[in-house]
């Protein structure tokens, strides 16, 4: 699998796939990872890519032509690029997503900065456009690590025990039960905190259970949407 990143800083993004899971499966070729600069698609001596807005308003917007340039180079080397757009006035990026786009071959995430991208751009080459969340960032670099990362963990061989995947947040709109590591008591001055006594039993299906209960004891509290949307499937 192929992820391409268009962005003016190129350097925030590398730095992330240097240590840990992501580094390790980079290293077996599991993906690879390429960057392009907008600046170098440029055709003005100063590497200009931003101008202010048509018809007014606060701050400067991505220029049309460099990223065109740029996305247009991608596509026409790489046929079955999929290009993603990260904006907060977008859909919300979910589970779900992050499974199917790992299938893709090639994923292109362009990231916009200052006031964001032309629209034309989007218009143009956009396969799908996400949000991460209802805030505004300073680029869209942090939401397409954030994609890249969710969608590589549903890659094959990419995570030491693929078990893992089976007990993630939302599946079947349920968030994952509380997880405990050893020691089973831990103490300090003034209290001792213990972790579910049925978890030392190795009973699997009670075990099975108690998990399924918390799950949704905490998607009920901490996400009550997700909570309706588990009871009206069941």
């Amino acid at each position: 699998m192929k992820f391409s990143f268009v962005s003016l800083f190129p350097n925030l993004l590398e730095f992330y796939f240097q240590d840990s899971i992501l580094a390790k499966a980079r290293r077996k070729n599991l993906f690879e990872i390429e960057f392009y600069n907008p600046r170098d698609y440029t055709i003005n001596s100063y590497h200009k890519v931003d101008d202010y807005k048509i018809g007014g308003g606060a701050g400067l917007l991505m220029q049309i032509e460099p990223l065109y340039n740029t996305l247009n180079f991608i596509k026409q080397n790489e046929k079955k690029s999929h290009f993603v757009f990260l904006t907060p006035s977008a859909k919300l990026f979910q589970q779900k997503d992050a499974k199917r786009l790992s299938k893709k071959e090639h994923i292109v995430f362009v990231c916009g900065r200052y006031e964001g991208i032309d629209e034309r751009v989007i218009e143009i080459f956009a396969n799908e456009v996400f949000s991460i969340g209802d805030f505004v960032l300073t680029g869209g670099e942090l939401p397409a690590l954030v994609l890249c990362d969710a969608i590589l963990r549903n890659v094959s061989g990419v995570l030491g025990n693929a078990d893992s995947l089976e007990e993630e947040s939302f599946e079947d709109n349920l968030l994952e039960a509380p997880s405990f590591a050893k020691p089973f008591v831990f103490e300090n001055k003034f209290k001792h905190f213990y972790t579910p006594s049925e978890f030392l039993k190795g009973n699997h299906a009670k075990i099975t259970a108690l998990k399924t209960t918390l799950a949704f004891c905490k998607t009920k509290f901490f996400r009550p949407d997700l909570f309706l949307e588990y009871k009206r499937k069941k």
